[in-house]
């Protein structure tokens, strides 16, 4: 992100911290995110059936998509704007990138 207003954002997800560059005006949405993610994936990791991390991020991640898609009563169809999907794959980029540094650093 080149933008001069982009700062980093904390973010906590199943006990790990990650620090994720994001502009001002979208901290509160990442922050929304992280929270949501995080309780999903906590309900995928309490429920025992699913063991570790990268599994469980998967697994929310399919689950957080097939509600996205099952709001759409149009067949399937996500009749989302072109800014809200470009918002969308910021973040999960951002997210991506924070995991594959953490990843890093457990190595």
């Amino acid at each position: 992100m080149t933008d001069k207003s982009a700062t980093g954002i904390t973010i906590h997800i199943l006990d790990k911290e990650y620090i994720i560059a994001c502009d001002e005006n979208e901290r509160h949405d990442l922050q929304r995110s992280a929270e949501y993610l995080d309780k999903r994936m906590r309900e995928i990791r309490d429920s025992g059936k699913i063991v570790g991390s990268d599994r469980i991020a998967v697994m929310a991640a399919l689950n957080i998509s097939h509600e996205l898609l099952a709001q759409d009563s149009g067949g399937g169809k996500v009749k989302a704007d072109i800014s809200m999907n470009t918002r969308i794959r910021s973040i999960q980029e951002k997210i991506d990138d924070a995991l594959y540094r953490s990843r890093q650093l457990e190595i």
